[in-house]
């Protein structure tokens, strides 16, 4: 497997963890980033910016000429920000070489039209297959080589387990699925329960109430799966409650510290980019749309917009009617 061509589009801590373990699993790695300073960064050997501390291999390559990185690619691993995927593969069609896998590596759904990454990519590069790559997973924890285990996901099987093949390492470790959507899904809707478990965390509420709260985050979560056709199985595993336990316990999470910020009053402005703020608006309208009830979901999205404070929320959600927990 030394011959093959993987391309990865995204310069961020994400985009270089990937490129990392790309190369220790013995493929050739091209990686593009917008800005030149960090892809200058990344031919000394490190990225400061994302991953200070972290050194780089030196047959790693990076550019920020995009046609350059995908010349002859067996594979594109896209690691941009959910909101700017159909921008960035709108920039990249022409140059992607037909057939080749393009697995996305971003989780979100887009905020302006409730579009599933993999429905965009799908769309605007018809000729490539589509797969999803998903779990959970810290990016400086890759990039460092400790133990991870993550989800492939292909709308066919027999590509999700090749590509898993592929992706795997002594310690990386990644499973294959044909159900794209449940892995999807899962990937986008835990950044939204993980603002609000740094929220819960940051007001003092207390351990009993982020246990509460992540518990009853993971109903609702498979109940827009479910709405979505995704399997059950594939929401109880590593890209649905795996991610969740993840992104709901530690500040590592960019997600859960954004919500830690909000719970104690800091200012927000300038925090890393928090792809659930933006999922949290479109998830509370999808869920009204297909008549799914998901009040946490809901009320993080109307603390995020102003309408309503923490306080309120938690006063609205424990004085709800009295249910079955099956319910």
């Amino acid at each position: 497997m030394t011959d093959y061509r993987v391309t990865v589009l995204g310069g961020g801590a994400w985009g270089t963890a990937l490129a990392l373990t790309m190369r220790r699993a013995g493929h050739q790695v091209r990686l593009w980033a917008r800005d030149a300073e960090t892809v200058a960064a990344l031919a000394k050997g490190e990225n400061p910016r994302y991953l200070p501390g972290i050194r780089l291999e030196p047959e790693l390559e990076a550019t920020t000429d995009l046609a350059a990185a995908l010349a002859g690619a067996d594979c594109v691993l896209v690691v941009t920000p959910a909101q700017v995927l159909r921008q960035v593969l709108g920039q990249a069609k022409t140059h992607i070489p037909d057939s080749v896998p393009l697995v996305i590596c971003a989780k979100g759904i887009e905020s302006d039209t409730g579009t599933l990454l993999s429905e965009i990519a799908e769309k605007i590069v018809g000729r490539n297959p589509v797969a999803f790559l998903s779990g959970p997973s810290f990016a400086a924890d890759v990039a460092r080589g400790l133990p991870t285990a993550v989800v492939v996901a292909a709308r066919e099987e027999a590509r999700a387990a090749e590509l898993a093949h592929r992706f795997s390492t002594e310690m990386f470790r990644c499973y294959s699925t044909d159900d794209l959507t449940g892995v999807e899904i899962g990937g986008a809707l835990k950044n939204v329960f993980a603002i609000a478990a740094g929220a819960v965390t940051g007001a003092g509420l207390g351990a009993s109430a982020q246990a509460a709260m992540v518990t009853r985050g993971f109903v609702e979560l498979r109940r827009i799966g479910a709405a979505f056709g995704a399997r059950p199985e594939t929401l109880m595993g590593l890209s649905g409650l795996g991610d969740l336990l993840l992104t709901c316990s530690s500040a590592q999470s960019r997600n859960f510290a954004y919500g830690l910020a909000l719970g104690r009053g800091e200012p927000l402005a300038g925090r890393p980019l928090a792809e659930g703020v933006a999922t949290a608006g479109i998830a509370s309208r999808i869920a009204r749309e297909r008549g799914v009830d998901a009040p946490i979901i809901v009320a993080v999205a109307q603390i995020l917009s102003g309408q309503i404070t923490i306080q309120q929320a938690v006063s609205a959600l424990m004085s709800r009617p009295l249910r079955h927990e099956a319910e």
